[in-house]
């Protein structure tokens, strides 16, 4: 980072009125992300293809998550070179929420699953470029000794917006049709007040050169960040890879969990249940992590030891089969994610190569969010056939959270 880039870093601490207004848009974001994902699109395409419903699933929500791949980082990447009157990121909030509204709407109309496949990645489209203005806001805005507090309330929705969307779509609206517009409606309506109320800061490059910074192409060298040059961003992408790929992992055959090994009488319910201790969980350590973080100084100790704590929920359903264990680790795994998320982003943002690039560049960290997505399912599904069943796939989990904590310690320029 340069001299001029350092100087840039913003020093006046964000209201609480700001950070309501941006967590406000994470959650009508996660709620379009996530509501399909678990709910929508699983009973559209049940609906279309009862026979192949599982392979007809992971074929639309993997090619989702391919676009979401390309779709952030490149959509930071303009972000970081746009300007105006509306400034930087507030027209790819707004733009990517009409967007992803869009295709959402596109995807609600589908009766077949390529045309649920390919309406899903207009959304992912639309909502990874609204992502990618709203991650780089932080570190646009906040200073550092505030952002892994303002992370944590960013990070609430994350979990909140799965929860509040399911029964949303489940008791408020009565078709699959309607739980689809009625979160297009959401997400442009969220985005509004933050679009409407703040306003962009001045962009951090040389102050007298902004119009040929904006004119800059976009080419494909500009996404390899050299983990030589850049070492300290190069281990914060692969631990939180790995953090969210024992995620993936643990998370992906979690109601199949419940029906064939946990016997559960009613594994949708089930499901549900889990999902809100592990909600309570994040809730509750986000914000304090966040806090502490802040206050302390210090990003990778906790980091590690919030991934220890996931790592442990993991190896509780590695050993025990049982509902009262499964609950237990529901909450276990929230308490150690929800302060995860809020430290790590923070520890993210001050280990980026440049002011001028941060979308591009937490476009490029995103990539660690949406590739575990893709590889989860395939790297999971051949461990519980052939290798130690459900108790072997916990165990993997385990395994690759745990190694994400450990490498953590590798960032020299975080304490």
């Amino acid at each position: 980072m340069t001299t001029q880039e350092l100087h840039s870093e913003p020093r006046a601490r964000v209201g609480g009125g700001w950070t309501s207004a941006l967590a406000l848009v994470c959650l009508g974001l996660y709620m379009a992300f996530l509501t399909p994902i678990q709910v929508l699109l699983a009973e559209q395409i049940d609906a279309i293809d009862p026979a192949g419903k599982e392979l007809a699933l992971g074929w639309a929500t993997g090619t989702g998550a391919l676009v979401a791949v390309v779709a952030n980082p490149l959509a930071g990447a303009l972000s970081d070179r746009t300007g105006g009157r509306f400034g930087r990121r507030r027209p790819w909030i707004l733009g990517g929420a009409v967007a992803g509204a869009a295709g959402l709407a596109v995807t609600s109309a589908q009766t077949t699953v390529v045309g649920v496949t390919l309406g899903w990645c207009l959304a992912q489209l639309g909502l990874n470029a609204m992502l990618a203005g709203t991650s780089a806001v932080v570190p646009d805005q906040v200073p550092v000794s505030q952002r892994a507090a303002v992370s944590g309330w960013i990070g609430i929705p994350q979990t909140l917006g799965l929860v509040v969307g399911a029964l949303l779509v489940t008791m408020v609206v009565t078709s699959t049709t309607a739980g689809y517009l009625l979160l297009a409606l959401l997400v442009v309506l969220c985005a509004l007040p933050f679009v409407v109320l703040t306003r962009d800061p001045r962009d951090p490059r040389d102050p007298r050169t902004p119009r040929e910074a904006r004119r800059a192409r976009v080419r494909l060298g500009d996404f390899l960040v050299n983990p030589r040059t850049h070492p300290d961003f190069g281990w914060a992408w692969l631990t939180r890879f790995l953090v969210m790929l024992g995620n993936a992992i643990g998370t992906l055959y979690l109601l199949y969990f419940l029906k064939d090994a946990v016997r559960h009488a009613r594994p949708d319910e089930g499901v549900l249940v889990l999902t809100l201790l592990y909600t309570a969980g994040v809730v509750v350590t986000a914000v304090a992590g966040g806090a502490v973080s802040d206050r302390w100084g210090r990003r990778k100790v906790l980091v590690s030891v919030s991934s220890v704590v996931m790592g442990a929920a993991s190896l509780l359903l590695t050993f025990w089969h049982t509902w009262p264990v499964a609950m237990a680790a529901a909450l276990l795994l929230g308490l150690g994610f929800g302060a995860y998320i809020a430290v790590d982003q923070a520890l993210i943002t001050q280990v980026l190569p440049s002011a001028g690039d941060r979308a591009k560049d937490l476009g490029v960290i995103n990539i660690a969010n949406s590739a575990p997505q893709v590889l989860g399912p395939a790297l999971a599904a051949p461990v519980v056939a052939y290798a130690g069943g459900y108790a072997g796939l916990y165990l993997t989990s385990a395994v690759v959270t745990f190694l994400g904590g450990i490498l953590v310690w590798r960032i020299r320029s975080v304490p």
